[in-house]
């Protein structure tokens, strides 16, 4: 969600993507780890001294997916 991380890609967020986390859909995601197995939520409305929403981590299993499908190349035009 923040365009100052290095993986922040704008076409994948165009698409939606959706987080299930422990059989839970969250839109509240800022981060998240399939590997690793954790997510980082927003904790309320608190700011840190840069003026970005605080955020804690939470481990458990995490789901992603996108909400369409990608879009069709049509190689005639």
């Amino acid at each position: 969600m923040d365009p100052r991380s290095p993986y922040y890609n704008e076409a994948l967020i165009a698409r939606g993507v959706r987080i299930h986390f422990n059989g839970m859909e969250k839109t509240n995601v800022e981060e998240y780890c399939v590997s690793e197995g954790w997510i980082r939520i927003v904790s309320g409305k608190t700011r840190d001294r840069h003026g970005r929403l605080l955020t804690m981590k939470v481990r458990g299993k995490v789901e992603p997916y996108l909400e369409d499908e990608p879009p069709s190349e049509n190689p005639s035009g």
